[in-house]
């Protein structure tokens, strides 16, 4: 699932064919959970779709029914598309300070692993895969999966996709992530500190975790809510639920119960004289947050 003014693949630079999904160098390490109470693994439904403590079956309901529209640059996700290049250069350019890399490599992340949770059609996963990254995208959408399962090979990228919820993930003893993003997802879910808690368990020491949602603000209610749903129609009515928007403090609060410490968020802008998008320090609508694993933290 993504996000409502959020979205698109990064330019097409050559694309990395590793073969198999299967571990490459450097792998990954063991989970380490966060502390709390254990949870049953969820169930699936007959249709499908993965079911877990924090999916809302409504939302993953709505989401698989434009699962064949993904990558439509023209159709509903038309705003996702216009948005992904800053936000592919923002996760881009803060793992590149993170680890100490070469932004002139071609595929400079080549070895390290990353968690697409919520990966819908695949948009920020084929983007992540072309800079070098071991791509895992996660969705509960069995329809969104077979879509960016599709569009992946008719690019020749090796990317692993699973029809599953990160709780099903992290039960399953998964290995853990240099980098997981969870990235217009935490506002369509029914319980979202037990998701991002549990997307934060995925993320290895040294490691990064990547947020981005929408602030619950009569600004965001404005523009996310009245103007791009019913005056714009950029997406269609009812694909965001205003009450379900976070405060940066929210997700700081729900991280504090992780060995994860976030950044301040940064904020993401549209402009509509350019019709295009920029990090900004205004946070009323669209940011992101950062949270760093630290490597003593272990």
């Amino acid at each position: 699932m993504a996000e409502i003014l959020n979205d698109s693949v990064a330019g097409d630079t050559s694309a990395p064919n590793a073969g198999a999904f299967g571990k490459r160098d450097g792998a990954p390490e063991p989970v380490r959970r966060v502390s709390g109470r254990a949870r049953a693994a969820p169930e699936r439904t007959e249709a499908g779709e993965a079911k877990g403590f924090s999916i809302d079956s409504g939302e993953v309901a709505r989401f698989s029914a434009l699962a064949a529209k993904w990558w439509d640059t023209r159709g509903e996700f038309a705003p996702l598309h216009k948005f992904n290049p800053t936000r592919v250069a923002f996760i881009r350019d803060t793992c590149l300070s993170q680890f100490g890399l070469n932004a002139t490599e071609r595929s400079p992340f080549a070895g390290r692993q990353l968690l697409d949770v919520g990966c819908g059609g695949g948009l920020l996963s084929e983007p992540m895969r072309r800079m070098g990254f071991t791509v895992t995208g996660l969705d509960a959408s069995e329809k969104n999966i077979g879509t960016a399962r599709a569009h992946a090979a008719q690019g020749g990228l090796d990317i692993r996709y699973l029809n599953q919820t990160v709780e099903q993930l992290a039960a399953g003893g998964e290995v853990q992530y240099d980098v997981v993003l969870c990235m217009e997802v935490i506002e369509h879910v029914a319980d979202p500190q037990a998701f991002l808690q549990t997307c934060a368990s995925l993320v290895k020491p040294g490691g990064l975790l990547f947020c981005a949602t929408l602030n619950r603000t009569l600004k965001s209610h404005a523009l996310a809510i009245i103007g791009a749903e019913y005056i714009l129609r950029w997406v269609p009515a009812g694909t965001h639920d205003w009450n379900k928007f976070l405060h940066p403090e929210e997700i700081n609060g729900f991280l504090g119960g992780t060995r994860l410490i976030p950044d301040a968020p940064v904020g993401v802008s549209y402009n509509p004289l350019t019709g295009k998008w920029a990090l900004s320090g205004d946070t009323d609508v669209n940011y992101m947050v950062v949270a760093r694993h630290p490597t003593d933290l272990v």
